[in-house]
């Protein structure tokens, strides 16, 4: 009995060295186990004391629990040590760079819609114009009253257009059904002369194939002096054969009614249809595109212009419609599918993108 207790420095010292040479937690654990366990080494110590006398019990009892304790403090400052460096092999292991995509394994593709957007942008501001912004909730003034459209025209009524609850005073705004009221503002702003695209979201009460409650406009503004028709069919030539790659592209401008213009003319442009197939360029048949015109004088003047001095044109065109014409897109729909399938077949590679620095590039998709 006194043997085992003389040799308790001899065992402490063993097991501090095993607790120090534990090179993970499973290891820690077997020595711990070895030392304090039921049947560790200085469990039974503590048990051998029964059979010594109350003085010899004492003294070799505050040995063996000192050298617990000293045991036991070692263990969980090892214990905390292999934790951090396993906490820090584990961190290491799986890094995750948030540089890369969230899903690497499919290739980003840039909406239809996007890359038009981008092309018509970059054509315009070939020619000089500059991009134009405004909001998508328009006053009844902005969106129709100053563009000369009658408190009777159809577009007015509530199963054409999207109204917002009235205010205090009984007026309600809408959801533009047009990008012309940027015009509007436009040219009560600035002065002459003005020539501005305005690319942007528009909204009407109507769904179906060739029809989105939400869609996409871009419209067009020249105020100056001396400005006439033939500027506008200038314009909008050279921008057709340029959007859709038909340097000799038929283009021909058809006697309309808009309010907001006068004369107004909608823009067609030539193509064939045969065995169910579309091709733009020319051919024994027309396809109309967009809409355009001379200013209203009445508009002119809502603007605060004068109408002796100043003449300008406009036009306006859907994206998504000559969208579907350039890239063979059958329904307008599937635009706001998200349908990464569809994305895969109609999107474009990102890295040549047109803009406006640099102007057109040939992209793949």
């Amino acid at each position: 009995m006194v043997v085992k207790m003389q040799s308790l420095d001899a065992v402490s010292s063993e097991i501090l060295a095993a607790v120090a040479a534990a090179d993970s937690l499973d290891a820690l654990e077997a020595v711990r186990i070895n030392a304090l366990g039921k049947k560790g080494r200085i469990s039974l110590m503590m048990r051998d004391l029964g059979g010594m006398d109350a003085e010899a019990r004492k003294t070799a009892g505050q040995s063996l629990n000192k050298a617990k304790d000293a045991i036991s403090a070692a263990i969980d400052r090892k214990q905390s040590d292999l934790a951090a460096a396993a906490l820090d092999a584990r961190l290491a292991a799986e890094a995750v760079d948030v540089t890369l995509p969230s899903r690497p394994e499919t290739e980003a593709r840039l909406h239809p819609l996007s890359r038009t957007i981008e092309e018509v942008i970059a054509i315009f501001t070939e020619m000089g114009f500059q991009v134009a912004e405004g909001p998508d909730i328009e006053t009844d003034y902005y969106n129709f009253t100053a563009l000369n459209i009658p408190p009777e025209h159809p577009a007015r009524q509530e199963h054409d257009t999207f109204y917002l609850p009235p205010d205090k005073d009984g007026r309600r705004k809408v959801l533009r059904t047009h990008t012309s009221p940027v015009q509007i503002r436009t040219m009560e702003s600035v002065e002459p002369p003005i020539r501005i695209i305005v690319p942007g979201r528009t909204y009407r009460s109507d769904h179906d194939a060739t029809h989105s409650p939400m869609f996409h406009q871009c419209e067009g503004l020249v105020i100056g002096d001396g400005v006439h028709m033939g500027h506008l069919k200038g314009c909008l030539i050279d921008f057709c054969r340029a959007f859709f790659g038909v340097d000799d592209l038929p283009v021909r401008f058809r006697p309309s009614y808009f309010p907001f213009t006068e004369p107004s003319a909608e823009v067609d442009i030539g193509c064939t249809k045969e065995g169910g197939a579309l091709k733009i360029g020319a051919g024994d048949d027309w396809l109309e595109i967009l809409g355009s015109g001379m200013v209203n004088p009445r508009v002119l003047e809502n603007c605060g212009l004068d109408p002796e001095k100043y003449q300008g044109f406009a036009f306006g065109m859907g994206i998504e419609r000559i969208a579907m014409l350039k890239y063979g897109i059958p329904d307008l729909r599937t635009f706001y599918d998200s349908d990464l399938r569809w994305m895969r077949h109609y999107g474009f590679l990102p890295f040549d993108a047109p803009s406006i620095h640099a102007g057109l590039v040939g992209g793949s998709n």
